[in-house]
Parts: structure tokens; sequence; C-alpha cells
């Protein structure tokens, strides 16, 4: 499976204390390549977990892959922060749309199931994504 990475997710992954560990363990198991990501999901997981370093090593043992240029994309993340305003997406969620957009070939995967079934790319397609069963 070819993926990009939330900040729920990666939380999950790192932290054996989270809810939803053992659903992370699972999903990275599937993974073909390294998870693609973003700065601002790195810096919102970084702060969950209270540590950059936890962080920083997903990046550099090639867990994921930080793959996206908030400054090339401006216009188009405007553009998607006003069209869900209603939402009040960080900019994580954000560039985590704006992702799908360039890698429609990737399933979002993401504990915010709830974003995720209202978000949408290319202005109507559903995004893809895998969030942890509903109990």
């Amino acid at each position: 499976m070819k993926g990009i990475a939330d900040t729920g997710f990666l939380v999950a992954f790192a932290n054996v204390n989270d809810a939803h560990h053992e659903w992370a363990i699972n999903v990275a198991r599937s993974a073909t390549d390294p998870f693609l990501t973003c700065e601002a999901v790195l810096a919102e997981t970084a702060y969950l977990l209270r540590s950059s370093s936890l962080a920083l090593d997903m990046v550099r043992e090639g867990f994921v892959a930080v793959s996206f240029e908030c400054t090339e994309h401006v216009e188009q993340l405007t553009d998607l922060a006003r069209r869900f305003a209603d939402r009040h997406p960080d900019l994580a969620d954000l560039c985590l749309i704006r992702m799908s957009e360039l890698y429609p070939r990737h399933t979002v995967i993401t504990v915010d199931r709830e974003d995720f079934q209202v978000y949408r790319r290319n202005k109507r397609e559903k995004i893809p994504f895998i969030a942890p069963p509903i109990n």
C-alpha cells in the first residue's frame, strides 16, 4: 500500500499507549514504500508525542518521506481553507487534501474519519482514506 500519513496515524504508531496503536502497527506492515507526509504533520506529531526526536527518527529511518512544500501550493491551500472553512481545518489537513490531489494513487491514513469523510479533492472527489474501525 502507498499512503499519505496524517498526525493521528503517526502518533498511534509511535505511542504504545495510544488506543489505535495496534491498528497503526498493522497498517504500517502493509506499506510498500515510505508513507508520504508534510512538515505540518511532523510538527503536530512532535508536539503530541512531546518528542521532536521521535518525529525526526521517522524521517531518518525512512518510515515517512516529506514530499510536500507549502510554498509551492499556497494558492491551492488558500482555496481549500476557504472551501472547508466551516470545518476549521488545520494546515496539516489542508496539506493532506492537496497531497491527495498530487498523489491520487495514495490513500490517506488518518484517525480523523469525521473530517476526511467530508473533505474532497479536486472539488468533488472523495478522498480515499483508511481509519481505525468504529467500535
